[in-house]
């Protein structure tokens, strides 16, 4: 099993930045990578950033050049700049089944409001 924590979600103003943290504990063994979703109001979650522990980072298009997630054991990051209104959503911290086998984990996810 695997517990995910997420923090750092708020109200901020259009251009502002924002860092979100997920802390992973229990059977960290599992994890191989950690992923960072989005689900915006009446849309499903979509991944907006991912980084596996052997150093491979993938990011969505809409968020390239503005978002960085980073990696310190087994927390996770994700660095949120120039942030739009379209970036408001609850942010979900997620690990996939290593190597494809097994389940998943979520975390209970954060808020972030971005404002125009």
């Amino acid at each position: 099993q695997v517990y995910l924590v997420e923090s750092g979600g708020g109200l901020v103003q259009a251009g502002e930045s924002l860092t979100l943290s997920c802390a992973a504990s229990g059977n960290t063994l599992l994890i191989h990578a950690m992923e960072w979703y989005q689900r915006a109001p009446g849309k499903q979650r979509e991944m907006v950033a991912s980084i596996a522990f052997g150093g491979n980072i993938t990011y969505a298009d809409s968020v390239k050049g503005r978002f960085t997630i980073t990696r310190d054991k087994n927390t996770a990051f994700l660095q949120m700049s120039s942030l739009k209104p379209e970036d408001t959503g609850v942010y979900y911290c997620h690990v996939p089944p290593p190597l494809g086998v097994g389940r998943d984990y979520w975390g209970q996810g954060t808020q972030v409001t971005v404002s125009s």
